[in-house]
């Protein structure tokens, strides 16, 4: 049998030489991988998110400001206060900063372990 598209002349991929050959499908852990690193980006989105709300004052009376500072406050109470500064943004951004840089390392180191592992 022939893998070469008689039309293009490129050759062509064809599922049932994967079956003989043993290869497998890898859409399962990209998948994996995928999600893992986009769960990564949004909890340091609403880490960033709620650090410039606060460094540019936004009313954290707001329903949306409220709801992001509390997202935060749960994404990372496991840093808070480690840096007790006396300038208020500076604690901000140091208390939320620390777990945003961490969830991205530590997520995108996963998903590509999971890549390189399928």
């Amino acid at each position: 049998m022939s893998n070469i598209d008689p039309a293009s002349g490129y050759p062509t991929h064809d599922r049932r030489m994967d079956a003989e050959y043993g290869a497998r499908p890898q859409n399962g852990a990209r998948r994996t991988a995928l999600t893992v690193s986009t769960i990564a980006d949004v909890a340091a989105g609403f880490l960033v998110l709620w650090i410039a709300l606060f460094l540019l004052g936004a009313n954290q009376a707001n329903v949306f400001v409220d709801f992001v500072h509390g997202t935060a406050d749960w994404l990372g109470w496991w840093a808070q206060d480690i840096f007790t500064m006396d300038t208020e943004g500076v604690r901000v951004v140091l208390n939320y900063g620390l777990p945003a840089v961490i969830y991205l390392l530590v997520g995108h180191g996963i998903a590509a372990r999971i890549n390189r592992a399928a």
